[in-house]
């Protein structure tokens, strides 16, 4: 009965404390919200290209006036913060989130734990989010700097042009083995945790508890990549040494992996990786374009190019078949000019003349019965020399005959007899 009793009273005791601590909760999350109402903290609005040089707790705003074109592909809005010591940001969406975040709550409250401390940040803001706002939360009274930035990111327009590269060239670059290796020991420096946890899995047997640890060993990994990148300038810096040392020894070993098995032989593996390579270019081509029309537009077109032969063979198959069945209707013949009838007289005459030539130059053709019929010889064997087939006073009487002013042209446009005659009476016989 004692013992009863006394679970009972432990039980009363724990709900009791439980009811008190969610009481105090429900006072300080109200009290808290009618603060927030009451007093409503300053926001200061960022412009592009400013500095703002401030101390303590402070809510900043930045409004997008712009609206994205394809112009503004590779174009990256920043908000570069930084000081001497370290601080907290808070990223919302609007002003009114804004002004909530001094308002109590469990969650917020974790959140505040697990954010990150830093000394320099930057935040990215969307092209199309009209309004973006943070709060700064420094340690202390040490100033800080707030420097919005718009311009064009080379960084974003690098990672696309490797995507495009990649998925050009991955045919050619899944058969190379440069890239084999190249890629082997990149994987391997980079996730060389993961590699290892998931070499232990395999020795692992089944149902075994240290699976769980496998998991977290692979979140660890991810976590560690992610900190080394966002602090590889220190480590480069600080601990190059270091650095040097690891990627000569998993540089090694991860060469010798790929030196053991090979480069890919078999076809399925070759086009297996081909796809694996033109899929993760079109990942970057899709995260180095700030615009995800444009972005989708040029992976439609990049998969529409890479495969384009296939129709454009079919569709020329069935125009050849097409045509043979098909009879088209001769077009007119287009009349001569004047002009042009004389060009094309005087080229025909040349390479005529230029035939008769090589004819009689070449073994078929008997001079002595040529000369034995030609009034002047000699003439003729200049001609096959390459002497003019006319003489000069041939040309004159030519010119005089047939030329403008002629007797030739004055007979044809000056020539009355006809008109004369047409205009005649008609005499009546008697």
């Amino acid at each position: 009965m004692a013992g009863r009793m006394k679970v009972t009273n432990g039980f009363t005791s724990i709900s009791a404390k439980l009811r008190v601590f969610m009481v105090l909760l429900i006072y300080i999350h109200q009290t808290s919200g009618q603060q927030v109402t009451g007093n409503k903290h300053p926001v200061t609005d960022l412009q592009d290209g400013e500095e703002y040089v401030l101390s303590g707790s402070n809510r900043f705003c930045y409004k997008n006036s712009v609206f994205p074109t394809w112009r503004q592909t590779w174009t990256r809005i920043q908000v570069k913060v930084w000081s001497s010591n370290v601080f907290k940001v808070e990223i919302v969406s609007g002003e009114e989130e804004l002004q909530e975040l001094d308002r109590f709550s469990v969650w917020g409250w974790f959140q505040s734990l697990l954010r990150e401390r830093h000394n320099e940040t930057t935040i990215n803001i969307n092209l199309f989010s009209k309004e973006t706002c943070f709060k700064v939360d420094p340690v202390d009274r040490t100033k800080y700097t707030v420097k919005p930035l718009r311009k064009f990111d080379i960084y974003l327009f690098l990672v696309f042009l490797a995507g495009a590269s990649l998925f050009v060239f991955a045919g050619s670059l899944s058969r190379s083995p440069v890239f084999f290796y190249s890629a082997g020991m990149s994987t391997g420096m980079i996730a060389s945790l993961i590699i290892l946890f998931f070499i232990l899995s395999r020795f692992l047997p089944k149902k075994s508890p240290f699976y769980v640890l496998i998991v977290g060993g692979w979140s660890f990994s991810l976590y560690a990549i992610q900190l080394v990148f966002r602090n590889l300038g220190v480590i480069l810096r600080e601990h190059w040494n270091v650095a040097l040392g690891y990627v000569t020894v998993v540089g090694f070993i991860t060469f010798a992996v790929c030196y053991r098995y090979g480069p890919l032989v078999d076809a399925k593996s070759i086009n297996i990786l081909s796809w694996t390579l033109q899929l993760f270019g079109l990942l970057l081509i899709y995260f180095g374009i700030q615009i995800q029309q444009v972005a989708f537009a040029i992976i439609v077109a990049a998969l529409f190019s890479k495969h384009l032969q296939y129709p454009v063979c079919l569709t020329i198959a069935a125009w050849r078949k097409i045509k043979g069945y098909v009879r088209w209707k001769p077009e007119p013949r287009r009349l001569l000019t004047e002009e042009e009838f004389q060009k094309q007289g005087e080229e025909e005459t040349l390479r005529a003349l230029e035939e008769l030539r090589k004819h009689c130059s070449s073994p078929e053709f008997s001079p002595w019965k040529a000369v034995s019929r030609l009034q002047s010889p000699k003439r003729f064997a200049d001609f096959i020399e390459g002497s003019p087939h006319l003489m000069s006073n041939e040309v004159s009487v030519h010119v005089h005959e047939y030329g403008f002013g002629g007797s030739f042209f004055e007979e044809e446009f000056f020539d009355t007899d006809d008109e004369d005659d047409e205009l005649k009476p008609m005499t009546i016989p008697e």
